[in-house]
């Protein structure tokens, strides 16, 4: 633990961390503290009950401010001043998930909602919830990837349940997330053959999953297509960042078999959206469970998930010699970027990304004979 008499002069000075975050605590001030990101941003904190409680951003408000508004709520502790509001567990989740609406996507705010209220149907008042029944309900949950999410969830409600003063201690810490194996299937260039020819017939799984294959994107980024996202002139899809993972707008080139079946799809159908789940077609194709059934009969292709395509996409590129910076823009990874990086290298990359693509699709028309 790093301890420093903090000044407006020892601020200035302090060292920003090359990943992630580190903590620096005052030492006239117990559980006073800077917390410095690796962007350089410098956020003053106050620890209480093992919980950081954010003060507000060093330069928005003074070294003074923050050390004031961190003695008082040192006092409210120790007095035992603060006290929990009244408010049920439905009715402070209704709030919660009403405030991360307007910052959120509507994926986040949906697995708000599923895996707490599948796994924490608590209905009581809020303040009354211990670390026992958390415990109780995690132990229910046999899958360690479920479990990770509910918990993570949990943590953040919690977390945020805390901050509002709606509790007073928060009954999540305390719990850690299970160790989980990362997947590492990469598909064969003969289980890749298997596939593409098993994907002949022009239905909607069928174009998604040679997409899949052309492409490297996720399933559920490729199924959300909309014609308005293809540009026929400059050859390239934009997924906007309500679609992809990270929250980021992505734009990738289209080699010539991409072009082809994009295309072809939005030739075939009236609806919104591309490839639209049965019905009234407002909603992406869904039917991937009885799907995967079908095409791992008629390819002989075992063992493997629709995810695994987008792995070894990524995987044959650094086998064509794709630079690993350009590899993993094409995939979207926000994660092979610094913040610097981030903030000051605006090239979008695109004619080395369709070098590369055009690279991969000749690799693979090879493959396909």
């Amino acid at each position: 633990m790093t301890r420093k008499a903090l000044s407006d002069a020892s601020l200035r000075s302090l060292d920003v961390p090359k990943i992630g975050q580190v903590d620096v605590w005052d030492t006239k001030l117990a559980s006073f503290g800077v917390r410095i990101s690796q962007g350089g941003s410098k956020t003053f904190v106050v620890k209480i009950s093992n919980t950081r409680i954010t003060l507000g951003r060093y330069g928005i408000i003074t070294l003074a401010e923050a050390r004031t508004e961190a003695k008082r709520l040192l006092a409210e502790k120790t007095l035992g001043k603060v006290r929990p509001q009244s408010i049920t567990f439905p009715d402070a989740f209704d709030v919660f998930l009403a405030e991360k609406e307007k910052s959120r996507r509507a994926r986040t705010i949906k697995d708000y909602k599923r895996l707490i209220n599948l796994h924490f149907p608590f209905k009581g008042q809020l303040a009354d919830i211990k670390h026992s029944d958390i415990e109780r309900r995690l132990l229910k949950i046999k899958a360690r990837s479920e479990h990770n999410h509910a918990l993570q969830n949990a943590k953040t409600f919690f977390t945020w349940a805390h901050k509002r003063r709606y509790i007073s201690d928060n009954p999540t810490i305390g719990f850690s997330q299970h160790k989980v194996a990362h997947r590492a299937r990469v598909l064969t260039d003969s289980e890749l053959q298997c596939l593409w020819k098993a994907t002949e017939t022009p239905t909607i799984y069928h174009t998604i999953i040679r997409l899949l294959i052309l492409t490297g994107q996720r399933k559920g980024e490729i199924a959300a297509l909309r014609p308005e996202y293809y540009s026929h002139n400059q050859q390239t899809i934009c997924l906007p960042s309500e679609v992809t993972k990270n929250g980021r707008e992505h734009t990738f080139p289209c080699g010539e078999l991409t072009e082809l079946l994009i295309q072809a799809a939005i030739g075939s159908t009236t609806k919104a959206l591309i490839f639209p789940a049965r019905g009234t077609g407002a909603s992406p194709f869904q039917g991937w469970s009885k799907s995967k059934v079908a095409i791992d009969k008629a390819s002989g292709v075992s063992n493997w998930r629709v995810h695994d395509i987008r792995r070894s996409f990524r995987t044959i590129h650094g086998r064509i010699k794709t630079p690993p910076h350009i590899a993993e823009r094409l995939v979207n990874h926000i994660s092979a970027q610094t913040d610097v990086e981030i903030i000051y290298d605006q090239h979008k990359y695109l004619s080395e990304m369709r070098e590369a693509m055009d690279n991969y699709e000749q690799y693979l028309l090879k493959l396909f004979g």
